[in-house]
């Protein structure tokens, strides 16, 4: 484990996330206001992220996309806990038959429940809202969480992956990649509120309000890095 766990507590869903993977991915444990935990992006050390359940049955496991950055430990902990797995249709075969990347390799997993942009998945008193944000793979999806559809009072969550991170964006020159692809998707999250708590793939969270102009309207609008 390369990271002691943090708390995030202003969103509308209690967070903890630990930096693990050799390429330092942030891994959520969301608790889904009924009692259980979401996890999203299992990147490793599954036996970790039980951990960080504290004892909460972990029934939904969100993966972003398919990279084995973000996908090391999801089989392991899918057959450990019978958790559902929700992924994009785009990226799902390549969750279900994984090819190397990046010098590393992963177990394929079966993906329960293929969404689709602006499906809706309810999970213990959360329902969270897939948004398909292709850019860095074709089939990168982000998850929003808005307080009216929580149990608790807070900001917006967004879960999002290698999309959006705090002052920059994920990649789009690896296989699948887009930046046109990109440049959509950062104006489709520029139409979520200001206070939406960003928890990326990588590095530090943030907010929407904060990356509107240097990130969102910036590259979404065709200017370059």
């Amino acid at each position: 484990m390369q990271g002691s766990i943090q708390h995030f507590d202003s969103g509308c869903a209690s967070v903890r996330t630990a930096v693990l993977s050799p390429f330092m991915t942030n891994v959520y444990v969301v608790e889904d206001g009924a009692g259980g935990a979401i996890v999203c992006d299992p990147a490793a050390e599954a036996d970790v992220i039980l951990d960080m359940a504290e004892g909460a049955p972990v029934s939904a496991i969100f993966v972003t996309h398919y990279h084995h950055d973000h996908i090391g430990a999801l089989s392991e902990l899918r057959e450990r806990t019978g958790a559902t797995v929700y992924a994009s249709s785009v990226d799902a075969p390549n969750i279900e038959d994984p090819k190397p990347q990046f010098g590393m390799d992963s177990k394929g997993c079966p993906v329960d429940v293929r969404v689709e942009d602006g499906d809706e998945i309810q999970v213990g008193g959360t329902t969270w809202r897939v948004l398909a944000t292709p850019g860095h793979t074709r089939g990168s999806c982000c998850f929003f969480l808005d307080p009216a559809r929580s149990a608790q009072e807070g900001d917006p969550v967004l879960l999002s992956g290698d999309t959006l991170f705090h002052g920059t964006i994920g990649r789009t020159d690896l296989e699948g990649g887009s930046m046109d692809d990109m440049r959509a998707s950062l104006r489709k999250l520029g139409t979520l509120p200001d206070d939406t708590l960003v928890l990326p793939g990588h590095e530090s969270p943030t907010k929407i309000g904060i990356e509107r102009w240097r990130v969102i309207d910036f590259l979404g609008g065709g200017g370059q890095i």
